[in-house]
């Protein structure tokens, strides 16, 4: 009966090791950080889009998904206007993601040095929000940091070639310029 017994507890033992308790991508540690391990395909897929907020209280935004544009006036509040990237200046932003590996492990917190991380206000901050082949993809970067990550850094470049493209734009240079500022 003990060799039973012992047999049952051997067998409920490794059953419970061999559970898939994995969880899914959006809970898994990684994705905090921004990142689904794979690499993108060479060309862009058709179900590519993003949207960027940014800026000190990102107001500002950049949608894709909608074809808008959010500018923040500060003072005035916010003004969105229709204004869509064309199929050319998509590609050269997903060529742009690839470039930067939007779908590898980041590091957006910079390690300490001698126990403390230099932090400065106001700061800017980015939320991307990038769908691609049926998966959706989030980075959130902070510009708190006086020494940011090489990742950081790569991510707010992203953002100004984006924000490029669209400041290049009649529609946008038509938007009203904020007034005030933040402290």
């Amino acid at each position: 009966m003990k060799r039973f017994s012992f047999l049952w507890l051997a067998v409920a033992l490794v059953s419970v090791g061999c559970t898939n308790n994995s969880t899914s991508p959006k809970d898994a540690p990684f994705y905090e950080t921004g990142t689904i391990p794979q690499t993108m395909s060479e060309k862009m897929p058709d179900d590519f889009g993003f949207s960027v907020s940014y800026g000190i209280e990102k107001k500002n935004e950049i949608n894709s998904f909608t074809n808008t544009v959010t500018k923040d006036l500060i003072e005035d509040g916010t003004i969105t206007a229709a204004i869509a990237l064309t199929e050319e200046e998509k590609a050269e932003i997903y060529d742009k993601m690839k470039e930067a590996d939007i779908r590898g492990t980041k590091n957006y917190i910079p390690n300490p040095i001698n126990g403390t991380i230099c932090e400065q206000t106001p700061f800017e901050e980015d939320q991307w929000e990038i769908t691609m082949n049926g998966e959706t993809i989030t980075h959130a970067v902070s510009g708190a940091y006086c020494e940011p990550t090489e990742d950081a850094k790569q991510l707010f470049a992203l953002r100004n070639f984006v924000v490029s493209k669209m400041r290049s734009k009649e529609e946008y240079m038509k938007l009203p310029d904020a007034r005030g500022g933040y402290d």
